[in-house]
């Protein structure tokens, strides 16, 4: 019963590290290079929509 107690606690103090972990990650701004791929292919799906546009 003892060990159980132990799991217990270990394993809540495993849960509550892996959310502060995944809280904090959550809290962090998107990185630049993130941001700029994702510009490029925004821009280059709006190209393809334009040029499809006017192919019809």
């Amino acid at each position: 019963m003892a060990q159980t107690a132990r799991k217990n606690k270990r394993d809540d103090v495993i849960d509550e590290n892996l959310k502060r972990v995944y809280e904090d990650m959550l809290d962090q701004d998107v990185p630049d290079r993130f941001l700029d791929l994702l510009t490029q292919l925004k821009d280059q799906d709006q190209a393809k929509k334009t040029s499809s546009e006017s192919d019809e």
